[in-house]
């Protein structure tokens, strides 16, 4: 769900001084239910950060929780926009930055639950989004690089912006689109952008905590068998329902690890047992990216599970840790 409220957070410019709790790490960690009893024992409000969860329609194949796993806690940001729609890191930030002054107003604890890096870095670092281009610039972008293609994109990014375009990869068709939009909107390049933004006070303090098991093979078997559940769940007819809604293939939520997969099974490109076995494979993959982004983070305090979680005991401890601070 989405805030109910409407008015606007109190005292915006303070906002760093305000305590938030943000819980990431990769998929298949425990990150919803340690939320959930962090929730209970702190009074807090749970606030997802998760690119796909945001989403309707799509609740098997993105682990969003049910009311099973909510235990009365309030969620938010949740099966907001429809599948069709696209969904940012900017829209993100504002909706999650009202939601959490909404919470502080409610004299609650937000917590920040999800495993979705750029959105909580964008969050909490009080990044600016205001270098937006209207939806037609985008797409003239967009026909410029599927004209060109994307190394002849970045010979011409390299013109005006060397440092991005060594940064970025000639096949990241929506990085590249981003950094010549930036650029024609402000007149500064994206790497500008971002150091600038860099250099802004974090929005909030925050208590960061990130999920791992000690064990690399035992993440994998977590993973694996969390696509064995969402196969068991009913993923592809949660996907049969998506394409038969009109969903098109090509859009930002179909591209989601396991619809992606499943909807080219449906369609006869690929065998079911082979689409499966990619689904956990290329899970497997984002979990490794996922540890590599939050790995940066020096600030980070990680918990290490061993075979089984102890999120009773590491909700507590943390619970007592952050009532000390």
């Amino acid at each position: 769900m989405i805030c109910d409220c409407k008015e606007k957070p109190d005292n915006l410019s303070a906002a760093s001084t305000q305590k938030i709790v943000v819980i990431t790490g990769p998929t298949a960690t425990g990150k919803t239910a340690l939320g959930v009893e962090l929730a209970k024992l702190l009074g807090g409000e749970v606030v997802s950060a998760d690119s796909m969860q945001v989403y309707k329609h799509m609740d098997i194949g993105t682990a969003k929780p049910g009311d099973d796993e909510m235990q009365g806690i309030p969620h938010h940001l949740l099966s907001i926009v429809e599948p069709w729609d696209t969904y940012s890191a900017a829209r993100y930030v504002a909706d999650a930055s009202q939601c959490i002054g909404e919470i502080f107003n409610r004299n609650k604890i937000p917590i920040l639950v999800g495993g979705t890096g750029l959105y909580i870095e964008s969050l909490l670092s009080g990044r600016s989004f205001s270098a937006r281009a209207d939806d037609e610039l985008r797409k003239a972008f967009e026909a410029e690089y599927d004209l060109l293609g994307g190394t002849e994109m970045l010979k011409k990014l390299s013109s005006f912006d060397p440092l991005s375009a060594e940064r970025l990869y000639a096949n990241d068709k929506r990085r590249v689109v981003r950094a010549f939009e930036v650029f024609e909107t402000t007149g500064k390049t994206i790497s500008q952008h971002d150091l600038e933004t860099k250099a802004l006070p974090p929005r909030y303090a925050a208590t960061k905590v990130a999920l791992t098991y000690s064990d690399r093979a035992e993440l994998y078997a977590k993973i694996d068998s969390r696509v064995d559940s969402m196969i068991s769940s009913g993923l592809e007819r949660e996907v049969l329902s998506l394409l038969e809604m009109g969903v098109k293939s090509d859009t930002t939520a179909m591209q989601a690890i396991g619809y992606k997969e499943m909807a080219s099974a449906l369609s006869g490109a690929t065998e079911m047992v082979s689409a499966i076995e990619k689904i956990k494979m290329e899970s497997r993959r984002y979990a490794k990216r996922q540890l590599s982004w939050l790995r940066r983070d020096d600030k980070l305090r990680w918990i290490n599970w061993n075979k089984h979680a102890d999120i009773l005991g590491c909700a507590q401890r943390l619970a007592e840790d952050y009532e000390k601070k």
